[in-house]
């Protein structure tokens, strides 16, 4: 009888195994607050949003932020915007990856990085923090930088001094003009995350 035990035993364990690999945690970065809304730091609640209203679903306020759920061909996506504020996103991040039972490979965050030209992309498997406050409280509280991440650039073109109040700052007129067409790649972005994977991902959309 112990062998039927074990047989049960191992099919559960591989169809929440299964269950697990279906399912994402797609953490767009920002702060709360009507001031920050249209700001460059806020563009992670913007690709968000954008996904969630393409797929028609809303977001409902929740532990530690706001979530919608999505499903795409059999993959279920959490979409999640830490109420936290920036410097606390990681409180965010951990506690829905356990509520969910998510695997640091199965989240995506979203953020913005100063260190590429507007609009270009960026998605790795693992890094540093940049000096990204949001980045470094996931990467403290999860205790490793090794998750996969959405880097959009919003560029540098700022003073000396001025970094804080660029990053605060709203987007211009020519920015705004071209956000649409980006939204809809990092929709593309999110889409084949959970369809083909990261590193295919990757191959496809970096650079663009």
């Amino acid at each position: 009888m112990n062998w039927i035990k074990n047989l049960f035993s191992q099919n559960a364990i591989t169809v929440k195994t299964e269950e697990m690999s279906k399912k994402f945690l797609v953490v767009g970065l920002g702060n709360i607050g009507d001031e920050y809304i249209n700001t460059r730091h806020n563009i992670g609640f913007k690709i968000a949003d954008y996904i969630a209203s393409k797929y028609e679903t809303a977001f409902e306020t929740v532990k530690l932020g706001a979530k919608a759920e999505i499903s795409i061909k059999g993959r279920k996506i959490i979409l999640l915007k830490p109420n936290t504020y920036m410097n606390l996103s990681g409180k965010a991040v951990q506690y829905w990856m356990q509520k969910e039972n998510i695997t640091k490979e199965n989240i995506l965050v979203i953020t913005d990085d100063l260190n590429l030209a507007f609009g270009i992309i960026r998605i790795k498997a693992k890094g540093s923090d940049g000096g990204h406050n949001g980045l470094k409280n996931i990467q403290l509280l999860l205790n490793t930088n090794d998750y996969p991440r959405f880097r959009f650039g919003i560029s540098d073109e700022f003073k000396k001094g001025q970094q804080v109040d660029y990053v605060l700052g709203q987007w211009n007129e020519s920015e705004n003009e071209k956000l649409p067409e980006r939204f809809e790649i990092a929709k593309k972005i999110v889409e084949s995350f959970a369809l083909a994977g990261l590193n295919e991902t990757m191959n496809q959309f970096n650079g663009k």
